[in-house]
């Protein structure tokens, strides 16, 4: 059956359709996790996590390109997280497994593959922090972050490190952190792949439906000609606060602002939540007290105010964009446009992957499971695979 190469490219959606339901099953337990207790480093964590199970998956299926498959799959599924605000999370999922897929294509299937592999999956987790609080904040909150670096080295008589320094210190972390994440998902998987595999009830088989991707609303009409204005609207916004002149950047945010939060006011939860006020007030206040650090003593700066205050609009505008704009990418048209180039079999796999996603969820480990034993916790997903594809490869499509 798999010398056809029609019934192969099924085989691996099918399994992409698995691993990726399952991986955005324990990103959703452990994102929740995260998001309750307010653990710092969550994108890092999920990061390394994710890194296990796709390495550790890869032992069991060692096909080329489904890693990457996977990656889609689960990056799309992001689209139903309560969350309006998809777009980040999304690229750095995708990224994750796009590294891990080219790390193991260039290099091989082996251990120092999976090693490396591991460190460009977990280390763009570091990069991918970076490039959003610049596109949020700007590089002028990179420069208080360093100043408060420099603050507390200064506290214990030790030399200032400039921002590559910085960087080369936090780099190492994620490389330790990588390589570990990669020898755990090969341990994980070659365990997984001597285990039989535990036999789950699931009868529950007749409850999974294909599910739609991208809900939006049901009364909510989405517009083509409305994504195509927060594409221009969003580098245009950025240009005129940065180059043209605050006063008229801010005239124009204010203006895009007025109309985003009116028709997409049922997306803006985020602007909701008393957090996040308290997040933009805290970078305002150290902004203010750390941005003139190495030229003056410390105390409030009201250049670090001013600064501070174009942070936050610049944070306000550039949230309330891409939630504009992740609400009009969940279009119809865009699910038409993958099935008019052929992607019928990706949509699919996503639908299966969708429909099975609450029942994913409801028979792996809870939180609390997985903080208390990690490695046995993603060992589970793993050698439930087998199980899982034979039901996705029985489902009639609809």
């Amino acid at each position: 059956m798999l010398n056809n190469p029609q019934s192969k490219n099924n085989d691996i959606w099918m399994k992409a359709a698995v691993v990726g339901g399952l991986w955005a099953s324990v990103e959703i337990i452990i994102g929740s996790f995260l998001h309750n207790t307010r653990i710092p480093f969550a994108g890092s964590i999920l990061a390394i996590s994710g890194t296990i199970l796709l390495i550790g998956f890869y032992q069991i299926w060692p096909h080329r390109g489904m890693i990457i498959r996977a990656g889609l799959i689960t990056a799309l599924m992001k689209s139903v997280s309560p969350s309006a605000l998809i777009l980040g999370p999304m690229t750095g999922i995708f990224m994750e497994a796009a590294l891990i897929e080219l790390v193991i294509l260039l290099l091989g299937a082996n251990l120092p593959s999976y090693l490396i592999a591991g460190i460009f999956s977990v280390s763009s987790a570091l990069f991918h922090k970076i490039i959003s609080l610049v596109i949020v904040y700007s590089f002028d909150l990179l420069r208080v972050y360093v100043n408060m670096i420099n603050f507390a080295l200064k506290q214990f008589r030790l030399a200032a490190a400039d921002p590559m320094e910085i960087f080369t210190a936090l780099l190492l972390v994620y490389v330790v952190m990588g390589s570990l994440a990669g020898w755990m998902g090969y341990l994980v998987g070659r365990k997984a792949k001597k285990m039989s595999a535990e036999k789950l009830d699931i009868s529950l088989n007749s409850g999974i439906k294909n599910r739609e991707f991208f809900p939006v609303n049901p009364e909510f009409r989405t517009s083509v000609w409305l994504l195509a204005v927060h594409i221009i609207a969003i580098p245009l916004g950025l240009f005129l606060l940065n180059y043209i002149g605050f006063y008229i950047g801010l005239s124009y945010v204010v203006i895009y602002s007025l109309f985003v939060g009116f028709r997409y006011r049922f997306a803006m939860r985020r602007l909701r939540k008393p957090v996040f006020w308290l997040q933009l007030v805290f970078i305002l206040l150290l902004s203010t007290f750390f941005w003139n650090i190495g030229k003056k003593a410390f105390g409030p700066s009201l250049e670090g105010a001013r600064v501070g205050f174009e942070m936050m609009i610049r944070a306000l505008f550039i949230i309330m964009a891409f939630t504009s704009l992740s609400v009009e990418l969940r279009n119809k048209h865009i699910r038409n446009f993958l099935f008019s180039v052929g992607m019928g079999q990706f949509y699919q796999a996503l639908g299966l992957a969708f429909g099975a996603l609450p029942i994913m969820i409801s028979l792996l480990p809870g939180s609390k499971e997985i903080v208390r034993n990690p490695l046995k916790s993603l060992l589970k997903p793993i050698v439930m695979a087998d199980q899982w594809l034979e039901i996705f490869s029985n489902k009639p499509t609809e």
